[in-house]
């Protein structure tokens, strides 16, 4: 059985969701939330990020990538969130909340908490028109054109697309809060990367 041909549709749909997101995502909005990110460390204020199923993925990542940047941040779990773990929400904090639908209930149920607590709350969706489009401070729209699964369902390309628009989001922080390699090894000694900065210093 040859499945090459299938291997390079699934990557070649996937490359194209990032390759059209640089003309799709809307630069002013990217940089409000910049701007809210760049203000989190000397505020003392965090951002939380949410979602669930393969947008819960994309969340944990988008956490730990703010954090390697020193923008803090951390992953609510949404099934936590309702047994207490709304308690880390307070004022001033930035609630990222992912659903390609826009409309899933688990992570509509942070909207309310966050508004009440004085947090803001930026949605990350393919649909502005869904509650958790109408219902958050800041809306991201991130669509893509399909998903390369046999059915065109599955969260993978618009997964992708997610993560690399806060990576994008990330990385241009680093020019703004003056985040230097000595910083980075502070946080980052293991690994390769430690490895290479201690060469680099």
């Amino acid at each position: 059985m040859n499945n090459i041909a299938s291997y390079k549709e699934v990557i070649r749909i996937e490359s194209e969701s990032i390759a059209k997101l640089s003309e799709r995502l809307d630069y002013a909005v990217m940089d409000n939330i910049l701007e809210l990110f760049c203000t989190m460390k000397e505020s003392g204020h965090k951002v939380i990020v949410a979602g669930c199923g393969t947008a819960g993925t994309a969340a944990r990542r988008i956490a730990h990538t703010l954090c390697v940047v020193e923008i803090p941040a951390f992953y609510l779990s949404p099934a936590n969130s309702i047994h207490g773990g709304f308690g880390a929400i307070q004022k001033g904090d930035v609630v990222v909340l992912i659903s390609k639908s826009g409309n899933t209930q688990e992570i509509l149920n942070y909207v309310s908490v966050a508004k009440a607590k004085g947090a803001t709350t930026i949605g990350v969706t393919e649909n502005e028109e869904s509650k958790l489009g109408q219902g958050c401070d800041i809306v991201l729209k991130v669509k893509v054109d399909r998903e390369p699964d046999k059915w065109g369902i599955i969260s993978s390309g618009s997964t992708l697309a997610v993560i690399a628009a806060f990576d994008a989001i990330a990385f241009t922080a680093m020019n703004y809060n003056g985040f230097n390699k000595e910083q980075f090894y502070l946080i980052h000694t293991g690994g390769g990367v430690g490895d290479i900065l201690r060469k680099d210093l």
